[in-house]
């Protein structure tokens, strides 16, 4: 009895399917709903969407770099010129826009939330450090006894100086042009133009940077304290001077080629005005040569945003210019060596350096931003070779 009431209420409960079956699935056919889109994902023909990775839990913190372009490289972020890798710019090699350069060790081994601040100071572009610190190779090398080496703490000293004092400076220029930077191709990058970094975080940076430059100008004489100390009013006035005058190069010059003064002085305790003097005169008239050089890779955006520079000063006539001003180089270092005395290697290297400025000056397409990078990054060779010339011509003296 049981099992006869068991199935009769399996008999009263059984699904009977309907006849339609589009009653129960509509959208299985787009034949069978012709007025209304079909919007289910398996439609006949239609491709699949991809598959959406999961989120990662919990949410990664926001970083400095988030809202940069994704195909945008950081060691492009700062760059100088936007013409080679070393001045860190998406250029071809004929100056037109083109790929991205390849990323610098700032990409490849800092963490990324130190990156901006290395990209700030211009870690990635060693080429300024190395002009700023050749000329206080120079200075203490001239300084050192006849027949010894220069003193090689010094030359350590001045050589972290070279890297904080340059960082310094560039920080300096970026917040203060940081209106001008947004408008130029070459550096509309850089990380306060662009909003990596906000300006009190410059400014943040800025002092960091003062301190530890402080911790190695106490390291001098007091005379070299007080010499090394007044360099700051150079550093901190040369950003306005491109909208002052023509001639900002002129006052990098006086700005950059301080070390040949503070150097003397840091070994000597005074300065001697017939040897560093023509020495500081040399370096102002190199830097007027491969910055003129360096300027003409900005010449139309300057123009555009009312930026003046030597390069827009001379302009067809700048290798004249510059010739000018290699000729004044050379004969003012031939001058400082022949007061101080220096033996007779001293000459060959000055000779060679002096091809290697001529070689520039000849051969720099001045309407090619990437040539006209290339040469201004050969300085470095320059100052080598005036190095190597002043420290032979010690040791024989």
């Amino acid at each position: 009895m049981a099992l006869w009431l068991l199935r009769a209420a399996r008999k009263r409960h059984r699904w009977a399917p309907p006849a339609d079956l589009s009653s129960l699935f509509p959208f299985s056919s787009p034949r069978q709903n012709p007025n209304k889109p079909f919007t289910g994902p398996r439609e006949l023909g239609a491709p699949i969407p991809p598959r959406r990775h999961p989120r990662s839990w919990p949410p990664r913190p926001p970083t400095l770099l988030d809202g940069l372009p994704r195909s945008l490289s950081l060691a492009s972020i700062y760059g100088a010129s936007g013409s080679t890798p070393e001045d860190g710019g998406p250029r071809s090699p004929d100056g037109e826009a083109g790929t991205a350069a390849p990323p610098s060790w700032v990409d490849a081994y800092l963490p990324v939330s130190v990156r901006p601040y290395a990209l700030l100071a211009r870690l990635d572009k060693p080429i300024g450090t190395w002009l700023l610190a050749w000329p206080c190779g120079w200075s203490i090398t001239l300084a050192a006894t006849p027949g010894n080496l220069p003193d090689i703490k010094m030359l350590a000293l001045f050589g972290c100086g070279a890297v904080l004092l340059r960082g310094a400076g560039c920080t300096v220029n970026d917040l203060l042009d940081r209106d001008i930077d947004i408008k130029v191709e070459r550096t509309k990058y850089r990380p306060i133009a662009c909003g990596v970094l906000t300006p009190f975080r410059g400014l943040c940076f800025l002092g960091f940077q003062l301190l530890l430059g402080l911790g190695i100008l106490l390291q001098l004489n007091n005379y070299s304290r007080i010499l090394g100390a007044s360099s700051l009013l150079l550093v901190f006035s040369y950003p306005l001077m491109k909208r002052l005058t023509f001639w900002p190069q002129a006052y990098l010059g006086l700005t950059f080629n301080w070390g040949a003064l503070l150097g003397w002085a840091a070994v000597k305790e005074s300065l001697d005005p017939a040897i560093v003097l023509p020495m500081y005169g040399a370096g102002v008239c190199w830097t007027l040569v491969y910055d003129t050089i360096y300027a003409h890779q900005d010449k139309e955006d300057d123009q555009k945003v009312g930026v003046k520079s030597t390069a827009l000063r001379f302009g067809s006539s700048t290798k004249y210019w510059i010739t000018g001003f290699g000729i004044a180089c050379i004969s003012n270092l031939a001058l400082s060596g022949y007061n101080a005395e220096l033996a007779w290697p001293f000459y060959p290297f000055l000779v060679a350096a002096a091809g290697q400025l001529g070689w520039q000056i000849l051969t720099v397409d001045l309407s090619n931003r990437a040539d006209c990078n290339r040469k201004f990054v050969s300085n470095k060779w320059f100052g080598a070779l005036v190095f190597s010339g002043i420290l032979f011509g010690r040791l024989a003296s």
